[in-house]
């Protein structure tokens, strides 16, 4: 399936309620399942990823049911999961095939993890290290999925890892691990990523404990089951704050969407660039959620360093198309992350932008933007490369073309937001 996206004519106007968040989706699922009780996630997210989260978790015998929009969740505790008795096929989900594994890691049964070619060929190795100090009995082929696990006699053993990247993915695959442990698991990141497990299993009774770049759980204690609302994803909105930042004449209210701090990374990059950002009605109890007005702004350009990457690590693609129309060049260091996502997502964004006759300049561990070339982008046929935030981001762009511009096989956009077009076009009052 291709897009066709047509030169923006007005400006962006309305209302939009944004997809649930993914990664809290996932993170309902797998601590649910865990937990005693029975639960219920208002907002689910009913994407691919997130369902074969949701199927595997029914595999291993844990009821869980959608009603509406939500899931029901009869959380088995800690050791109450089975045997699936096949394969797990996690599909493209890197979330859940980083993150089952520490849970997994606790079983009493064997376990095979498997998923499509993305998603095997993406570095493994980061998980099976620390989960092997741990006392773990994991095996991967080559560092890349698929993923054995067997049972390993007795509790884990805990353990205090410094991660050399800062990954959420990483951090709660240990984490969930700890669960499993006897003792106290440390983890240590260099820079501060995403907390959502941190913040669930809190919620759900855990015994977690923060110092700064330090999170420990303790192990071996059950989680108790909560029912969880899970808020509008900001890396869905993300597309349309740009959108709406640069298309001239615009004025949007985005309802609902979480701004957890270790999340909104691009609305502070934003800020600081100029944009015209307003937060309100801010509620919500384990993740706080807001309403998100954005208004047409000019952008000056800015340097995103290191350690702002892990907090807009997914927003990074459409970052770059918002500097393209900033008023000076904008530099975002520390890009090594991009480069095992669904996609190498600079390579991504800079191979498309080459057709359009826009130029990144590429450097070993970042990138610099100049600003230009996106008022008249000739009609151009864009890769998605399998990957949903590219498509989505040159979505965003073609926004500016001369004529109108394709996007190539966008199958990969229902990952996290399969109306994205529709929404889109209902935002700009045109067909798209």
């Amino acid at each position: 399936m291709d897009w066709t996206i047509k030169k923006s004519s007005k400006g962006l106007e309305g209302e939009l309620i944004v997809p649930p968040d993914k990664s809290i989706s996932h993170r309902a699922v797998m601590f649910g399942s865990i937990a005693r009780g029975k639960l219920r996630a208002r907002n689910f997210l009913f994407g691919e990823d997130c369902m074969r989260t949701l199927e595997a978790f029914k595999a291993m015998g844990v009821g869980i049911r959608a009603e509406g929009s939500s899931v029901i969740i009869e959380g088995k505790g800690l050791k109450g999961l089975a045997s699936p008795g096949s394969d797990l096929y996690l599909g493209n989900s890197g979330t859940t095939m980083r993150v089952i594994s520490g849970i997994l890691a606790g079983q009493d049964f064997p376990v095979r993890l498997t998923g499509d070619e993305s998603l095997s060929s993406r570095p493994m190795k980061r998980i099976v290290d620390p989960l092997l100090d741990m006392g773990a009995n994991i095996t991967s082929s080559g560092g890349v999925p698929p993923l054995e696990i067997n049972p390993h006699r007795g509790a884990l053993k805990a353990i205090s890892y410094t991660t050399p990247v800062a990954s959420a993915q990483v951090k709660s695959c240990i984490l969930a691990a700890g669960l499993y442990a006897e003792g106290t698991t440390k983890v240590t990141e260099p820079y501060q990523s995403r907390d959502h497990t941190e913040r669930i299993l809190e919620y759900f009774s855990a015994s977690v404990k923060r110092d700064n770049l330090t999170t420990s759980i303790d192990g071996l204690k059950e989680l108790t089951a909560r029912d969880v609302e899970v808020p509008g994803d900001i890396s869905s909105a993300s597309y349309f704050i740009v959108a709406a930042l640069l298309v001239k004449g615009s004025d949007i209210l985005l309802k609902n969407v979480g701004i957890n701090s270790t999340r909104k990374g691009i609305i502070n990059v934003l800020g600081r660039m100029g944009a015209d950002i307003e937060l309100s009605e801010v509620r919500g109890d384990f993740e706080p959620m807001a309403d998100i007005r954005v208004k047409t702004s000019g952008l000056k350009g800015t340097v995103v360093e290191k350690e702002e990457i892990p907090l807009l690590i997914d927003e990074v693609p459409v970052l770059i198309i918002a500097s393209l129309k900033a008023e000076g060049q904008t530099r975002i260091e520390g890009v090594e992350e991009l480069k095992v996502k669904e996609s190498d997502r600079v390579k991504s964004m800079t191979d498309n932008l080459k057709k359009a006759g826009i130029h990144i300049m590429e450097e070993e561990d970042g990138a610099i933007i100049i600003p230009g070339g996106l008022e008249e982008v000739p009609a151009c046929s864009f890769e998605s490369f399998g990957d949903h935030r590219i498509a989505m981001s040159m979505a965003v762009g073609a926004l500016f073309s001369s004529s109108e511009c394709s996007i190539r096989d966008t199958e990969c956009a229902s990952t996290s937001y399969p109306d994205f077009l529709k929404d889109l076009e209902a935002l700009s009052s045109k067909k798209c």
